[in-house]
């Protein structure tokens, strides 16, 4: 077969017979990959290996709408309630979960776990980098019955589809996607062409036979998830597992659900025995020091529709280099430098030659802009060296004129600071028409300014 070479945006997949250095479609630039396909495309397709080859593939017919049966879809319990909080309540039959993360955070281990859990007969895990007997030491620390999960360790798609079509399992899990490939493509596994070929014989797969399919995936050094972008739009659901690996906690976060939420967040533990789900969250990222000290602040944060309490740690001090160090870790840095800059004109704190370093406890990103308030406090603190009271958390985003703005879902934020046992909470003062104060016996300090939380609550 005669071979030709095109080339494919790794961001939305459009061809071309030259390289561009921007894409005309998306408009990424050096998107463009070079890829060697075959003009004759072979006539056998990898779906025959698991389509009946006596009735072939289904009829279709149009339905009226009004005909349309509108239940409840019927979810498969995970017996893992993090898990179950992502999927939207279950695993749903025929869907298809894309699970994203960096190398070494956790994804085998989760999925894993999750094959050894579920109480059904058959699950199939497929495994493209790992040998069975490498999965299986794994599998032996989890310790968890072993007797209903059957290992492959193959990339070619239509062997991996003629042994899911022989043991027809409950559940089909596939490490990692971009190790598959289709024998109908020439070009190599993990390509812009392969991938989109092997996730939609498997989407097939997973709609004609109702069996639940989850596809690990790695993401690029720029934090997004491999292939073509188109690759998510395919998938029923991507869950993204952020981290630190030298940090125990990991996230789960759930961008896009066709049968759930997207506004969900799970939250785990990494230990000798796997993954631990953590109900209470707040109670593991607060401060683990008995004494007060300066330059910590505790934030109340809703990561999708979760409350969760974590604390702000700044360190301000001299710039011993001459040039002016500004480090932040699991905070945007840009963020940073816009608060200094508002401490700095609207305060009249001079902290333009200062080193500043910010970190966030437990190796948590955070992007909710209510936490602002809590990192202005900390810097505040560490620069005049003046502890915070411990009972008292902030919530709320600072603008560029000092002004303090409301965020959202501001009932369950006091909340979750009640229920933790602080005693009070800073918040903006548009938040408070939203708050009945005899719901709660927390005390409730609203301010409009920065300057009015020095005065407030730094002023002797």
């Amino acid at each position: 077969m005669k071979l030709k070479s095109v080339y494919l945006c790794s961001q939305c997949g459009v061809s071309s017979p030259k390289w561009l250095g921007k894409c005309p479609s998306c408009g990424a630039w050096n998107s463009y990959q070079e890829e060697l396909i075959g003009k004759e495309v072979q006539n056998k397709s990898s779906r025959s290996a698991w389509q009946d080859p006596q009735t072939g593939p289904k009829k279709s017919k149009a339905t009226r709408l009004d005909e349309v049966e509108a239940g409840a879809f019927v979810r498969l319990d995970t017996k893992d309630i993090e898990l179950n909080r992502s999927l939207g309540g279950g695993l749903v039959r025929g869907s298809v979960v894309l699970l994203a993360g960096q190398p070494g955070i956790g994804k085998s281990t989760l999925l894993l776990q999750l094959a050894l859990n579920l109480p059904v007969n058959t699950i199939l895990y497929v495994s493209g980098e790992e040998s069975e007997e490498q999965i299986k030491l794994r599998a032996l620390r989890l310790e968890k019955p072993l007797h209903h999960c059957f290992l492959l360790s193959e990339n070619r798609l239509d062997l991996v589809l003629a042994e899911a079509a022989r043991l027809k399992p409950d559940v089909l899990i596939v490490d990692s996607i971009q190790t598959l490939a289709a024998a109908e493509l020439e070009s190599a596994p993990g390509t812009v062409s392969q991938i989109r070929e092997c996730t939609n014989e498997l989407i097939h797969f997973a709609k004609e036979t109702g069996t639940p399919v989850f596809l690990i995936g790695h993401i690029t050094k720029e934090g997004e998830i491999a292939g073509p972008k188109l690759l998510e739009h395919m998938v029923d659901t991507v869950l993204q597992f952020e981290g630190e690996k030298h940090y125990a906690y990991r996230i789960l976060r759930t961008l896009k659900n066709r049968f759930g939420s997207t506004d969900e967040l799970a939250i785990y533990e990494m230990n000798a025995k796997g993954l631990h789900a953590i109900s209470n969250p707040s109670e593991l990222l607060l401060s683990q020091h008995e004494e007060r000290l300066s330059g910590s602040a505790v934030a109340a944060m809703v990561e999708g529709l979760r409350p969760l309490l974590i604390e702000a740690q700044a360190l301000v001090g001299s710039a011993v280099y001459g040039t002016p160090q500004r480090v932040a870790n699991g905070f945007d840095s840009k963020r940073l430098s816009m608060l200094l800059a508002v401490l700095e004109k609207r305060c009249g704190f001079h902290i333009g030659q200062q080193d500043v370093f910010l970190n966030i406890a437990g190796g948590i990103k955070i992007s909710d802009p209510a936490i602002d308030l809590a990192v202005v406090a900390a810097l505040i603190s560490s620069l005049e060296d003046q502890p915070l009271h411990r009972q008292i958390c902030f919530c709320g985003e600072v603008g560029l004129s000092g002004e303090i703005r409301a965020v959202s879902r501001i009932d369950l934020r006091i909340q979750e600071a009640e229920r933790m046992g602080f005693r009070a909470i800073v918040i903006s003062k548009y938040n408070i028409k939203n708050w009945d104060s005899s719901q709660s016996k927390i005390k409730v300090l609203a301010l409009a300014t920065v300057n009015e939380l020095y005065e407030k609550v730094f002023a002797k």
